[in-house]
């Protein structure tokens, strides 16, 4: 985990419908030493009001990590993440698909979308447990998450050229195959 990381909270955002799952998944959230804002959602239309500031999520910052439920009312997880990964300024946020769906198609249609992960969520309660401290071990404390752009990129005048931030790391600059690791 980076030093910035570790000073400043780290934002959650839960797109889940069902009561049960956000409490369980608020309670394993809570141990621990990591720091976290969370932000809980019901629908999908919700879920794209917050990415996007709009309405009452205008000044709602932007999530480091998305746990996003696939089986949602008004707009389902699969639209959700479609639009996140469609979005320049949200598609560096990890998402993590976190459902009860088995079914092969969905799994493939996320991969395809670009999820970051697929987890199948546990019945047992323990094992639930379980499964959103994995979560929050692994991509809170192993994985470095990408910087929060609290503004909009802004696009370059040329396009063939990525703009280096001080964070991007020489692959993300532009240099790519054998050569990016050397100078």
């Amino acid at each position: 985990m980076t030093p910035e990381m570790q000073t400043r909270p780290v934002e959650l955002l839960l797109v889940e419908d069902n009561p049960g799952d956000v409490r369980l998944t608020i309670e394993a959230l809570k141990e621990g030493r990591v720091i976290n804002n969370l932000i809980v959602v019901k629908d999908g239309q919700e879920a794209i009001a917050v990415l996007r500031r709009q309405g009452q999520y205008a000044k709602a910052a932007r999530p480091d990590l998305i746990l996003l439920d696939l089986n949602l009312p008004r707009k389902g997880g699969l639209e959700v993440l479609a639009e996140i990964k469609e979005d320049p300024d949200l598609k560096p946020i990890p998402v993590v698909v976190l459902t009860t769906s088995q079914a092969a198609q969905d799994v493939l249609r996320a991969y395809e979308l670009h999820a970051n992960c697929y987890i199948v969520k546990p019945v047992d309660l323990d094992q639930f447990m379980s499964v959103v401290q994995a979560i929050k071990s692994f991509w809170l404390g192993v994985v470095l998450l990408p910087p929060r752009c609290e503004q909009p990129s802004a696009k370059p005048a040329d396009s063939r050229k990525i703009p280096r931030t001080r964070h991007a790391p020489e692959w993300q600059a532009g240099r790519t195959g054998p050569e990016a690791g050397s100078k």
